[in-house]
Formats: structure tokens, C-alpha cells, sequence
């Protein structure tokens, strides 16, 4: 396994993620070749929680152009992690 903190890169603090709070869902922006079991593992050890489930998403990079350059956002892979009910991640 690779290490925890290069697995889980960032907290996303979105309007979806805030509606997913009362249901014990937290979303997290991981990184692209991590697997479930992987992002479980990372959360488990960084927060110190119970992990019940794990939802992976891959969300396409967007097309931008700079003047007469095109280019494109990255690529980017998100995880929408249930934790186990009484377990809860401080947020500030």
C-alpha cells in the first residue's frame, strides 16, 4: 500500500458533500490509481474511523483555452466514504 497522505490528497467541501453529512458520508479527492480497499485503509488510518463503504468516481478534466492554446484541466478521481454509525470526521 502506498503511503496514507498520498492516497487521500484533500477533504472536498462541496454543497453535494455538505447534503451527505446527515447520512455519515464524507467526500474526499484521492489519488488516480488507488484502489477502494487502498482509500479504505488511508481513511481508516488517518482519521481514525470506521469505514463501512466506499464509492469511487472519476471526474473528467474540462477543456480550457488560453488565448490561442487549448489545453485541458486534469483528470480527477473522487471517493465518497461512509463511516460506521457514532464515527465522525472534525471539520473546519
Amino acid at each position: 500500500m502506498a503511503e496514507p497522505y498520498k492516497i487521500i490528497k484533500s477533504l472536498l467541501q462541496t454543497e453535494k458533500s455538505t447534503k451527505m453529512l446527515p447520512e455519515n458520508k464524507y467526500l474526499f479527492w484521492v489519488d488516480r490509481k488507488a484502489n477502494k480497499i487502498e482509500i479504505k485503509k488511508a481513511v481508516e488510518y488517518i482519521y481514525n474511523v470506521t469505514v463501512i463503504k466506499v464509492n469511487t468516481e472519476m471526474a473528467r478534466g474540462k477543456k480550457r483555452r488560453v488565448r490561442y492554446v487549448e489545453g485541458k484541466t486534469p483528470d480527477i478521481k473522487k471517493a465518497i466514504v461512509q463511516l460506521k454509525q457514532g464515527d465522525k470526521i472534525e471539520i473546519t
